[in-house]
């Protein structure tokens, strides 16, 4: 599902841009984000107490300030767990252009590491060229000239992408660029040969194109690609014909690319092909969406012209599986290229070959094809592949590997068992993440296949495990505590022998970097679990964390993502002193020294005996003496392990109503959430909906008693899941709440897609009652609450009828104060044709219309 949230005050121009800066480059400071003043133990950064100081006190503590300002960078809010609070204020105001024009946007830049020019080196594009940036050398060397990549006609080609050859000879770009779904494309590639600056294309261009996915094989010259649901391969760039590896592809049968589903729900992913280690060999999925239904929506307006009348509208049919019907059946096959090559050289025909050389998978134990999801492949060896297999419901499953130079080659066997009675022990769901990561066969005993996989302790936490030699079921721990690993930043040094990851800890609002050094003998796996990991950055100070690390692990990009302005720098695993700075954001940082901008406070309320994390924007200068009453707007989503309450850096939607129109905004993140072990997040299971609403009555009926909050005017908004969110609450009807606004909400689990719900819900047949309570089904509470929601015509995710749905329901009802408003032909993120701005002016009218402007004395 789409997850708007975690500091977000939008959602972005496109699908392809769904997670903003902070979602992608998550960076952080060491000892100068740490610099702050402390006074009669009051903790302030870049701001002021309200006591009144000596003279002496006085000067000092604008020395002080000085100091501060020159060592902490782009301070505008402040965070602690327990309601400290830090400040910032400046003279100007904030207005809502200054939050949708980029006044306090960062900059941010992506590292394009070239693994095939070593480690170390990454590209650049600047004055017309990719250039290639060498840290070992500090050596930068032209790559290629823009204006040599040309078309047939001798135009240069415009391209968005582009990957060498493993031996850096040739250039493949992509060209003509035509999005599909949030992740997948289509566009013409072109091959361009490095030495004799000559271009030609991979197929012949089309209008519009139609090759979904080309890939470089790791070593040598092959290029592995999808063009119209069937899989190729090209032997070498000079090659006059590919070979064909499958011929049944069509608007229902994928090869080597994901359908509609598994790309938004399982692989984040446009792709599901997979190169063996040493190029030999494609192990690749097949998808028959033959038996899913169609889902249609009209498009009223294919262009960007408001005012065009558009006489017939026309339509995107799409296969979307819904709960309890047919999903994609998905098999897995590896085609061996020498094998292939060895039949034909012994007279085989193409097609004969063709059949010899590709092998279709299977395994004891496999789940039945209609309850079957294929939620990872990797390679751990040249001949070593491991899957792994959940069933639909999402809590039973099994990772299963295959040696294909062994026995029956295309039967696997189990080795690790998933779910209730394999590792995850309890009643929760099993992680859609794909997070195996092989190990070079020179840090493994013997040479053996290896790996390390994210897997949950005793105690729920995800942590780091080795699995030594891969054919082990066993976990051995590599890292543990009361804290979670991420999945997206493990890497790998193989000279170093270490590995490198990101961690919630030591809070689970912050995310830093972490090393622990690989164990290769078995004394060493055995007091693995005893070593504490080596912190990469300044865990003393709170901040948000991430990394692009070289392909060897000996560089990488440091993002630093709040709560301050964000940051990055270069760094060298094996040298401390060695530091380049990538990204600066000066003039943000003066920016925000001149605003007067909201203060954030941090702390954890108890919900049912859970602990859970909160943040609250209060507006500069809060009276919170109980003589002024606030109005209090929660914001939700509460998705299944989503998380909202970080300490990103941000200034949005929220900070805005806060700062100009002196709401306060409050953030819980309730059961369900993510990165406080499965203790917090398995309670959601079968029951969307309703420990989560519990949770968001429980944060309000606190607010409500406290002094400075005007118990009339506490509301909820949410996005998506939280748009359901927000529904719920409404329909619960506990008279704390006045206002619930949704946008894109889901309002019945039957109407989404299959892989998602069920994970979290499992089959309508095996749950009625609890697809009937997790969904809308009780609207008499909306008479009781000032109501608005919204949604995008065209929203190929959360089908806009659910909120269709809502409105039967209101009408039937006969509920009538609501307000609602569809946004023509908008998908999920709400964009087409100028549509975000007037969402978020939409939200701010309501509020206004029902609330009014500021807080209101005692007494009014």
């Amino acid at each position: 599902m789409t997850y708007y949230g975690e500091g977000e005050f939008d959602p972005p121009s496109s699908d392809d841009e769904e997670e903003t800066f902070l979602e992608k480059h998550k960076v952080e400071d060491t000892e100068r984000d740490g610099a702050a003043m402390e006074e009669d133990g009051d903790l302030i950064i870049g701001g002021k107490n309200h006591r009144r100081p000596s003279s002496l006190r006085c000067l000092i503590f604008s020395l002080l300030a000085l100091v501060t300002m020159a060592a902490v960078i782009g301070i505008f809010a402040a965070f602690s767990y327990r309601g400290t609070s830090y400040q910032v204020h400046g003279s100007e105001h904030l207005t809502m252009d200054h939050v949708f024009n980029g006044t306090f946007s960062a900059n941010s830049n992506s590292v394009r590491w070239v693994a095939e020019a070593g480690d170390g080196v990454y590209a650049t594009n600047e004055g017309g060229r990719i250039k290639l940036v060498d840290l070992k050398s500090d050596n930068t060397t032209d790559l290629v000239a823009l204006t040599d990549i040309r078309d047939s006609n001798g135009v240069p080609l415009g391209f968005d992408s582009w990957e060498l050859s493993s031996d850096m000879k040739y250039l493949l770009v992509k060209a003509n660029h035509m999005k599909q779904w949030r992740h997948s494309s289509f566009g013409n590639y072109y091959i361009h040969d490095l030495e004799t600056h000559t271009t030609h294309p991979l197929i012949a261009p089309t209008n519009p194109p139609i090759t979904a996915y080309a890939k470089w094989s790791p070593t040598g010259q092959s290029i592995a690609y999808v063009t119209r649901n069937d899989l190729y391969i090209l032997p070498s760039p000079e090659s006059r014909a590919p070979l064909r590896i499958t011929s049944s592809g069509n608007a229902s049968l994928f090869h080597g690319v994901p359908d509609w589903v598994y790309e938004e729900e399982v692989f984040s992913a446009d792709f599901a092909l997979w190169w063996s280690p040493n190029s030999a060999k494609v192990a690749y999925l097949k998808f028959d969406e033959t038996n899913v239904d169609e889902f249609t929506f009209p498009v009223y307006n294919p262009t960007e012209n408001s005012y065009e009348v558009v006489p017939y509208p026309g339509s995107v049919t799409m296969k979307y599986p819904k709960p309890g019907y047919n999903n994609p059946l998905v098999s897995v096959h590896v085609f061996e290229i020498d094998r292939y090559y060895e039949a034909t050289d012994a007279g085989d025909p193409p097609s004969a070959a063709l059949d010899h050389a590709t092998l279709g998978l299977t395994w004891e134990g496999r789940l039945p094809l209609n309850n079957s999801i294929i939620a990872e492949v990797a390679w751990v060896a040249n001949s070593t592949v491991l899957l792994k297999e959940v069933n639909r419901a999402g809590n039973n499953g099994s990772i299963v590997l295959f040696d294909l130079d062994q026995g029956v080659v295309n039967i696997g066997r189990t080795t690790r068992k998933l779910g209730k009675d394999g590792e995850q022990g309890d009643n929760g769901w099993i992680d859609s993440s794909q997070s195996i990561t092989p190990l070079p066969s020179t840090l493994t005993p013997g040479g053996l296949p290896a790996y390390i996989d994210i897997v949950p302790n005793a105690d729920g936490f995800n942590h780091i495990a080795l699995f030594s030699p891969a054919s082990s079921g066993t976990p051995h721990f590599l890292t543990s505590g009361n804290w979670e690993v991420t999945d997206d930043t493990l890497s790998v040094d193989p000279v170093q022998k270490v590995v490198y990851f990101r961690a919630a800890n030591p809070s689970s609002l912050q995310r830093h970097l972490y090393s622990i050094p690989l164990p290769t003998t078995e004394a060493e796996v055995e007091a693995a679990s005893k070593i504490e990991p080596k912190p990469l950055t300044n865990v003393k100070s709170a901040g948000y964390y991430d990394a692009s690390f070289s392909p060897q692990g000996g560089f990488y990009l440091l993002t630093y993502g709040g709560p301050n302005a964000p940051w990055q720098n270069i760094l060298k695993t094996s040298d401390s002193a060695f530091v380049r700075p990538f990204t600066e954001n000066s003039a943000l940082n003066n920016t925000l020294l001149q605003y007067e901008l909201p203060v954030v406070i941090y702390s954890t309320i108890e919900s049912d005996g859970y602990e859970l994390n909160v943040r609250e924007i209060r507006p500069p200068h809060m009276d919170d003496t109980g003589k002024t009453k606030y109005p209090v707007l929660f914001q939700v989503y509460g998705g299944p392990f989503s998380q909202q309450v970080d300490v990103k850096y941000g200034v949005n939607f929220h900070h805005y109503l806060a700062a100009t129109h002196k709401y306060i905004v409050v953030t819980v993140d309730g059961r369900g959430t993510g990165w406080k072990g499965r203790k917090l997040r398995n309670p959601v299971k079968d029951q969307l909906g309703h420990y989560e609403t519990i949770d968001q009555i429980n944060a309000a009926k606190i607010w409500a008693a406290k002094d400075y909050v005007d118990d009339n005017r506490i509301g909820i908004w949410g996005w998506s899941y939280g748009g359901f969110m927000s529904c719920k609450v409404a329909e619960a009807n506990a008279g704390v709440h006045s206002l619930a606004m949704a946008v894109a909400p889901v309002t019945s689990w039957r109407l989404y897609d299959s892989i998602y719900t069920e994970r979290y819900m499992d089959l309508p047949n095996d749950n009625p009652d609890g697809y009937v309570t997790a969904s809308i089904s009780n609207v008499t509470g909306f008479h009781n609450i000032n109501f608005l929601f919204a949604h995008g015509s065209a929203d190929d995710n959360v089908h806009y009828a659910n909120s269709a749905h809502l409105l039967d329901m209101l009408t039937r009802e006969q509920v009538r104060g609501y307000r609602f408003r569809m946004f023509t032909d908008s998908d999920h993120s709400i964009y087409r044709r100028g549509a975000n701005r007037e969402v978020y002016e939409y939200l701010l009218g309501f509020l206004v219309e029902k609330w009014g402007k500021g807080p209101r004395q005692r007494g009014w």
